[in-house]
């Protein structure tokens, strides 16, 4: 992909922002919306945009810093999964932890909130606190966010433990949206105002940007990121009635906007400086966007791939019909077509020369390479589809001819039977996972393998696609491997459980 963002440009301009807000008061809560490390969505719609620019922001005025990080409670009673790293959002958080005390950034505590005494959540608090780390936890405040004479009181916010902090800028960061970041900056700002700390609050944001067209694929690209929320990017009408200027935002802040207004200035005691929710964030992206087009391209083809995840999510009953079709109506805003996307066209195409069953479809999975050639694989005696795939892209780049067996079937069958007698399991087939694993054990005899091996590095960044729905064991080393997946929603099986 043409890279047409400058991470360089756009962490100076959002971390002089950032400091200039940070002068108005004694402290900032800000709030990080996204994601931390890997903020994969903003690389692949901002190519050229590091994933890990946050960090390096936050590593940038780390002596000026502290984290606090929220976790709903509900989240870790039902396993909530992080889908691009695919861990649950209570191991998301230990990660996020270990990882910013790993960049030097300090961690003050882990919040719980919406706490009522789940018993996951209560195992997760003894853990973390028997490790000697902090935990507090926040209540529902009934009649939340509305009833504000309520909330702004000692029997609403007040009810919260306040959280010791000791840094200008306190950063309240979480494992995904709702997990209450702005009821905690909130509840600290009262806490604050009661000590007579003059505290302020921001929002750290990525997306929707603010500058751009409403209609600007990078905003849409957005939208179908969160179907499953049901955000909505609106032209923030408070802003352009405040300083008559056009600036986007999406519904949820624009509708709480008013009353967020009210209990920041009922918990300040004086009228707030936010005249829009736009004036809330702190968001400097488009100052990085040197290639507008080459932005709008690599948008354009993340909105397929969510489209994509959404028809398999829908099939697999993550989201509900609301939310797939409002999916495929930004398909059709943005004039997108699933053919927009090379390597759909190219399995499609492989598997409608292949025969098979209505019960168990023809598997063929297609790669792009970076340099735009395309390579193909199909399900095998003894390998998956994308094992076979991802087998023949290591082959081409290192230019060893097609018709040559790296792995021979000595090495493979024992892995299977293995497999096989320990996983009892009707699969039996390799997946993409085994046979890197035994491309690696390869390499220490095979010359040809060591070269393919040494190609792995080379696989970042390219697009694949699936006739069918990839298993979770590949779906986890693909993205390990920084492959760009997506599938079509055909099970690979009529066999319920592994067709999961």
């Amino acid at each position: 992909m043409k890279k047409g963002f400058d991470s360089e440009e756009y962490l100076k301009e959002q971390s002089k922002y950032i400091l200039e807000r940070v002068h108005h008061y004694d402290k900032l809560y800000l709030e990080f919306g996204g994601k931390l490390f890997n903020d994969l969505h903003a690389h692949r719609v901002l190519p050229g945009f590091d994933p890990n620019a946050k960090v390096a922001l936050l590593k940038k005025l780390r002596d000026q810093i502290e984290v606090i990080i929220c976790i709903y409670a509900g989240d870790i009673e039902r396993n909530k999964v992080n889908e691009n790293l695919g861990i649950t959002y209570d191991q998301e958080v230990l990660k996020l932890i270990d990882d910013l005390r790993a960049q030097g950034i300090p961690v003050n505590s882990v919040v719980l909130t919406r706490y009522a005494e789940q018993p996951s959540a209560k195992i997760f608090m003894n853990r973390l606190e028997r490790r000697g780390f902090r935990v507090f936890v926040h209540r529902s405040i009934e009649g939340y966010p509305t009833d504000i004479d309520k909330v702004v009181s000692d029997a609403g916010y007040g009810s919260n433990p306040y959280i010791p902090t000791e840094k200008p800028i306190v950063v309240v960061t979480a494992p995904g949206p709702g997990n209450g970041k702005l009821a905690t900056c909130l509840s600290q700002l009262y806490h604050e105002a009661k000590r007579g700390v003059s505290a302020g609050y921001s929002k750290f944001e990525t997306f929707p940007v603010w500058d751009l067209p409403l209609k600007h694929p990078v905003n849409v690209a957005y939208e179908a990121a969160t179907v499953d929320l049901k955000d909505i990017n609106m032209i923030d009408d408070y802003h352009v009635e405040a300083y008559d200027k056009v600036a986007v935002n999406y519904n949820r802040d624009i509708e709480t906007f008013p009353v967020l207004k009210r209990i920041l200035e009922k918990i300040s005691g004086k009228e707030s400086e936010f005249k829009s929710p736009t004036d809330m964030g702190v968001n400097c992206v488009s100052s990085g966007i040197f290639d507008d087009a080459a932005v709008q391209e690599a948008a354009k083809q993340e909105i397929i791939r969510r489209f994509f995840k959404a028809s398999v999510d829908y099939k697999k009953g993550l989201i509900d019909a609301e939310a797939f079709e409002r999916s495929r109506m930004l398909m059709e805003k943005m004039n997108l077509s699933e053919r927009n996307r090379k390597v759909v066209l190219a399995a499609r195409e492989t598997a409608a020369t292949m025969s098979s069953s209505d019960l168990e479809p023809a598997c063929v999975v297609a790669l792009e390479l970076n340099c735009g050639t395309l390579i193909t694989g199909k399900r095998k005696n003894m390998m998956q589809a994308t094992a076979a795939a991802v087998l023949n892209a290591l082959k081409y780049l290192a230019n060893i001819n097609d018709g040559i067996y790296l792995l021979s079937p000595v090495v493979l069958q024992p892995i299977l039977k293995l497999k096989q007698h320990t996983s009892h399991l009707q699969e039996s087939l390799l997946n993409l996972n085994e046979i890197l694993i035994a491309l690696s054990m390869s390499a220490a005899t095979n010359p040809m393998a060591q070269a393919a091996f040494d190609c792995i590095g080379a696989l970042d960044g390219v697009n694949l696609h699936s006739t069918t729905i990839l298993t979770t064991n590949d779906e986890k080393t693909l993205r390990a491997l920084g492959i760009d997946y997506t599938s079509d929603d055909a099970f690979a099986t009529d066999k319920l459980f592994y067709g999961m």
